[in-house]
């Protein structure tokens, strides 16, 4: 993975529900920054009943359509992103589509790097009886040791965090002075927040949440995180992805 450092004079954000940086929308990016707007997928029906989706497949239910619509309003606001990424899941595939139409750009480039983590036999579970049923592989799951795989075919976290990393810094480099748009998953996002700012948490990351990330050579800033505000309207499951605790 590349040695990625956040900017000294702009700290990394706390990633708390709702905390967001205190900027505006640009209307320009920088000519040696890229700017890439990570957004998490809407609402599924197994993130609603509590189920481990890891690579499965998992339809939007009707709060995330509802959300995806919302977000791809706000984004289709402001300025027009160059293109936009999608993992190859349906779940965010369906929310980039929804984004890609209110900006009128033409298609939705598919990145199997973005895809969520394969959490091995953890995969189509309730998060309430996998430490019963998959001891194991829990106990895999939630461990320090961040270069142990997930029994049942399941990448370790270092793995997820290197692919993760190197998929944005590969669309970073190709679009420098220019606002793309990355519509991915919690699990990617806690990864890639945790890689680069050497935190041990990244807070919950919340269905159809906008995070947004300048990035320059080897060099990231977080300018917002975990933002939900255009969601006031329409709602969102609380509890987010929590990938540090066990809250589900």
């Amino acid at each position: 993975m590349a040695i990625c450092v956040v900017s000294s004079n702009e700290p990394a954000i706390n990633g708390m529900v709702g905390m967001i940086a205190d900027v505006e929308v640009p209307t320009e990016v920088p000519h040696n920054v890229a700017e890439i707007v990570l957004v998490r997928h809407g609402e599924t029906t197994w993130n609603n009943a509590g189920r481990i989706q890891g690579s499965l497949e998992s339809e939007l239910n009707e709060a995330g359509w509802k959300q995806a619509d919302a977000i791809a309003a706000r984004l289709g606001k402001e300025l027009k992103p160059a293109a936009i990424y999608s993992s190859d899941l349906k779940r965010a595939k369906n929310t980039a589509e929804m984004i890609a139409k209110a900006c009128h750009i033409p298609e939705v480039i598919e990145v199997p790097e973005l895809k969520e983590r394969h959490v091995g036999s953890l995969q189509g579970y309730y998060w309430s009886e996998i430490q019963e049923k998959e001891p194991e592989a829990y106990l895999a799951f939630f461990s320090s040791e961040k270069d142990l795989e997930i029994p049942g075919g399941g990448e370790s976290f270092n793995q997820l965090c290197e692919r993760s990393v190197s998929a944005l810094e590969e669309i970073a480099s190709k679009h420098k002075g220019e606002r793309v748009i990355v519509v991915t998953h919690g699990g990617v996002l806690r990864a890639i927040y945790m890689a680069v700012t050497g935190e041990a948490s990244a807070g919950k990351i919340l269905n159809a949440s906008i995070n947004v990330v300048h990035l320059t050579e080897k060099k990231w800033v977080f300018k917002t995180w975990s933002d939900v505000s255009h969601l006031n309207e329409v709602g969102f499951l609380q509890r987010g992805f929590n990938g540090d605790a066990f809250q589900h």
